[in-house]
């Protein structure tokens, strides 16, 4: 499951449904809130429309009776990218008022896999508290923090390094040439950089 929610960073969500619609045996559900389409519409051009593309089930977030709201259905598990601070305050506090949250709250009672990409910058101290209530309830937090280590060429490269590492959480792994591979270079004596600091200190 792929739920998008009002913050920045829409893409995310759309770049980890191609990227299961393009590695293939997989049917994806997505939810998307009233915010969240706000956000598309400003983000991505004909976004909407490429969303319901690349998913193979769309539900409506005021459904809260639909398919993923019941533990019984077998997935997974779950990827909120992006998720805002109001949805990770909400799972944090086990409110199910819509289907987003409640589909994420069936993933922390069925002890599946929950995935939160979340996105606000700088973070108060009520964000920290809700992401460490998610962590102790087995949920991921995961900011799409960029790497650079693998030089990307331009925003999608930052993207999909990001949604790979995602994927990773899932067991799907792929895009293997952008992972490190560790330093590059002569592999001069260990001791010599640390001996180095310590002169300079």
């Amino acid at each position: 499951m792929v739920a998008i929610t009002g913050a920045t960073g829409a893409i995310y969500g759309l770049r980890l449904l191609t990227m299961l619609k393009d590695q293939g045996g997989w049917e994806t559900h997505l939810v998307m809130s009233q915010a969240a389409l706000l956000n598309i519409r400003e983000e991505l051009d004909d976004g909407r429309r490429q969303f319901e593309d690349a998913a193979n089930v769309v539900h409506n977030s005021r459904n809260v009776g639909a398919s993923i709201a019941s533990g019984s259905f077998l997935c997974e598990g779950m990827v909120i990218a992006p998720c805002s601070m109001r949805t990770l305050a909400a799972v944090a506090n086990g409110l199910s008022d819509n289907l987003i949250t409640r589909a994420g709250d069936v993933m922390l009672k069925e002890r599946r896999k929950l995935v939160l990409m979340t996105r606000e910058t700088p973070l108060n101290l009520a964000h920290l508290r809700n992401m460490t209530a998610c962590t102790e309830m087995g949920a991921v937090i995961f900011p799409p923090v960029p790497a650079f280590y693998n030089r990307p060429h331009d925003i999608n490269d930052i993207i999909d390094h990001s949604c790979m590492r995602v994927l990773d959480q899932f067991g799907l792994h792929n895009n293997l040439e952008d992972r490190w591979q560790g330093l590059t270079g002569e592999n001069p004596d260990p001791a010599l950089p640390l001996k180095k600091i310590e002169r300079q200190a």
